[in-house]
């Protein structure tokens, strides 16, 4: 058995704060989002914490393995390639789903955030067979993190530890775990993180997450653009006081504070560390990567994600995301009040990073609340199904045809916005007229 590379506490890399990053006292490592960075073109404040001899471990956001579809081949190779050039010794991602299924009817949909996995076998089947795929494709070890949720599927038949325990078994997969999250799903699934920690395989643990979130109408929202709170601290020492974990790492994606205040968080993780550590042993041992799974499923058994199961989870997961996305119904079974939350949380999200991505139009519109509004009226009916730079696109393009902004100035402005980055002249009048009557009438 190889162990586990002792990470020790780190903090998640982001651009706006890459100088903040290299200057805190006492770094050990730091994680970085696989899709926002190009092998050949490495950010230099990540290079420069590479020459220093701090690790840095990418982290996947869109392979969706939780999805009914088999992991996209080109997606698995690019988060191998940016392992390699980062010399990390693991890759992470999450059990979730991220967009419909080629196996569902309709276009694919796609959430432009994680969902949850319903706990069920079938779900379960599923995402043993994408994680052995993805192991069989990646360079270096994956692991595999626990995700927050607003809402449960119905007719669910494990719970969180048996589920987790399971996929470890069947796969010999690591764990990621996020005790923000776990947190999160006190709050708004019922769920006993300590139950969660006691059921699971901890000698699978990888690492851990911390990270912040704020509470709204007896909601937990895991915002990632707050500071720790003390809930999720404990949390925390309930994990250490079980196991000491290779390594812990701080998140934070938004209303970044100053140096002085992610150092303090920083601090923070590392005094319950401590005060928690007892005498609990050291980083337990891992697999090494391509070690055999504890049970290796047969053949046409359970776990064999066969079509049929791959189908009906599937259709499931369209149903749920396109009511969340789409505004169609809401299946059977679902808490309709949550899914409207979950609706405008996603709506939100894509409004914001299409703003940081494209932070021309919010200029264009007049400011940050016309540029909302205008941006959730579109999303309302519009799903997302290429992507955020598409989505940005469009959005402008669904402007024009509808002959906004009601200014001419910015109207041009925006015309030769979308004209530049799509390379292709406006619709004309007649085009636009004909659009608007087809969404109409859609």
């Amino acid at each position: 058995m190889k162990p586990m590379a002792h990470l020790g506490v780190g903090i998640g890399w982001r651009p706006e704060i890459a100088g903040a990053v290299e200057a805190l006292p006492g770094l050990d490592w730091v994680e970085v989002v696989a899709e926002n960075i190009c092998p050949g073109h490495l950010p230099e404040s990540l290079l420069r914490l590479l020459e220093r001899g701090v690790r840095v471990v990418p982290h996947g956001v869109s392979l969706g393995l939780g999805g009914a579809d088999r992991p996209d081949p080109a997606k698995l190779a690019a988060l191998g390639e940016r392992a390699v050039a980062l010399g990390a010794p693991l890759v992470t991602e999450h059990i979730a789903f991220v967009r419909t299924s080629s196996v569902a009817p309709g276009p694919v949909l796609e959430a432009g955030h994680l969902l949850p996995v319903a706990r069920t076998r079938d779900a379960l089947d599923v995402l043993c067979e994408n994680v052995r795929i993805a192991q069989d494709a990646l360079p270096v070890p994956l692991a595999l993190e626990n995700i927050a949720a607003l809402l449960s599927w119905p007719g669910e038949e494990l719970t969180e530890g048996q589920f987790l325990t399971e996929l470890v078994e069947r796969t010999g997969v690591r764990l990621l775990i996020d005790v923000a999250n776990l947190h999160t799903n006190r709050v708004n699934r019922g769920e006993d993180p300590a139950a969660v920690l006691d059921g699971i395989p901890l000698e699978a643990l990888a690492y851990v997450h911390v990270a912040g979130g704020v509470e709204r109408g007896g909601v937990w929202h895991d915002t990632h653009a707050h500071p720790v709170p003390r809930v999720v601290l404990d949390v925390l020492a309930e994990l250490r006081a079980r196991v000491e974990p290779a390594g812990v790492l701080l998140e934070r994606d938004d209303d970044f504070p100053p140096e002085g205040e992610l150092a303090g968080e920083l601090e923070a993780i590392r005094r319950v560390l401590g005060d928690a550590a007892g005498a609990v042993p050291g980083p337990p041992s891992l697999p090494s990567a391509g070690s055999a799974p504890t049970t290796a499923p047969t053949a046409g058994g359970p776990g064999s994600g066969t079509d049929a199961v791959r189908t009906r989870v599937g259709i499931g997961q369209a149903a749920l995301l396109s009511a969340l996305v789409a505004g169609t119904p809401v299946p059977e079974g679902f808490d309709r009040q949550r899914v409207r939350i979950q609706a405008r949380a996603l709506s939100a999200k894509r409004a914001g990073v299409v703003a940081r991505l494209a932070p021309e139009l919010p200029g264009i519109l007049g400011g940050q609340d016309p540029y909302r509004e205008a941006f959730l009226g579109y999303a309302r009916h519009r799903p997302m199904t290429a992507g955020y730079r598409r989505d940005a696109l469009d959005f402008a393009e669904h402007l024009l045809i509808r002959d906004l902004p009601a200014d001419p100035a910015a109207r041009r402005r925006l015309t030769l916005w979308w004209q530049d980055r799509a390379g292709a002249r406006p619709p004309g009048r007649a085009v636009r007229w004909a659009r608007a009557l087809v969404g109409r009438a859609a």
